[in-house]
């Protein structure tokens, strides 16, 4: 049997929504763009970020809590960038901002989102949220192209795709593998290029055709194949590209697909799930959720 995420008629119109927020804080301002009625509270581990500033121009309360004191220790034993995601001390940290948060609220909170939040979210966290915590990922989570920032976008163009999409989706234990909501319109690859070279971003075209012969003549297989192989001016230009790639879906994919998801689909009661499975309005939806196409 499927639940709705969210269930306006038995708790009111309005929902109570957390951010977990560490940098600019732009899919924080969109949702909250899109309507500011809801009850909003904003958690960061930093306290500097740029989601902080939107945050007080929106009068919005702020907790913080640095994650730094509780995995200084940890990191000197793994190294950066090598602590496990589920090591006590991470879970130790998200005990105590969810105590922060929902002593603050005095209650547990509707939904969760996580925009621009640089920490793993360990399976504590999960297990106590799921499935009301979101997160947006700048590339199609179904095909697998996980990564951060531009990698998503370097793995489509080397799989041959020739649109990109970002996706929105319900964070299970997995690394972008939750159940999908929704998918924004596939913004093509070659068009924007095309488009930002336009505006003054010369010779984006000509890297995207110098990359595509490489890996068609060295017979280029994904994206570790093409780290491995690749010149260092083809990785340059790989990134010069995707980075511009990320900003273009930034706009045309996260900035629609997060306030569209929060106030169109959960807040209005519109979506459920059952097990893994997503429906909207009663229907079942594929595995690549709703595309706004």
């Amino acid at each position: 049997m499927s639940h709705l995420i969210y269930d306006p008629a038995k708790s009111g119109s309005k929902m109570t929504v957390v951010f977990f927020i560490s940098g600019s804080g732009t899919n924080y301002r969109e949702i909250v763009n899109r309507d500011p009625g809801h009850n909003y509270l904003v958690f960061t581990n930093r306290p500097d970020c740029g989601g902080v500033a939107f945050a007080k121009q929106f009068n919005h309360e702020v907790i913080v809590l640095s994650h730094v004191p509780y995995l200084k220790d940890v990191r000197k034993k793994y190294g950066a960038g090598k602590v496990p995601r589920n090591c006590p001390e991470r879970i130790k940290f998200e005990q105590d901002a969810v105590q922060l948060i929902e002593n603050k609220l005095s209650r547990i909170p509707d939904l969760v989102c996580l925009a621009g939040y640089d920490q793993w979210t360990t399976d504590w966290l999960v297990d106590k949220y799921f499935p009301r915590l979101l997160n947006v990922h700048p590339g199609d989570t179904v095909k697998g192209y996980d990564g951060l920032h531009w990698v998503p976008s370097a793995k489509a163009i080397l799989a041959g795709d020739d649109v990109i999409r970002s996706t929105l989706f319900i964070v299970d234990n997995g690394e972008d593998t939750g159940p999908v909501l929704v998918q924004s319109a596939a913004l093509n690859i070659a068009s924007s290029l095309k488009r930002l070279e336009v505006g003054g971003e010369a010779g984006l075209l000509d890297a995207l055709n110098r990359i595509k012969h490489f890996t068609d003549q060295n017979n280029i297989k994904g994206y570790p194949a093409f780290t491995a192989e690749a010149s260092p001016e083809l990785a340059t230009d790989m990134e010069r590209i995707c980075r511009k790639l990320q900003d273009e879906l930034k706009v045309f994919g996260d900035w629609e697909i997060y306030p569209y998801a929060v106030h169109d689909l959960i807040a209005r009661g519109r979506v459920a799930l059952e097990d893994r499975q997503v429906f909207i309005d009663g229907k079942e939806m594929p595995v690549y959720g709703m595309r706004l196409d």
